[in-house]
């Protein structure tokens, strides 16, 4: 590559030279986030949320009954 190479640390490598609880701290943290971000974009999608006018408490239990219902099994 012309003599290119990047600055500082190289990147991340697939696991390798983590201890066992580092890396299952950090594959634990990956499937909690996944969770979230799944929850973010499946309410960006829900048109009704955009124009609710009550308070924030029932905003709140409107969002977790769809989420609820949108991650249940069949």
């Amino acid at each position: 590559m012309d003599g290119w190479e990047p600055a500082g640390r190289p990147g991340p490598v697939s696991g390798r030279g983590l201890k066992q609880g580092k890396y299952r701290h950090h594959t634990t943290h990956a499937k909690i986030r996944c969770l979230g971000e799944q929850a973010r974009a499946t309410l960006k999608g829900w048109r009704l949320l955009r124009k609710l006018r009550c308070s924030t408490n029932r905003i709140t239990n409107i969002v977790k009954a769809v989420l609820v219902l949108h991650h249940a099994p069949g």
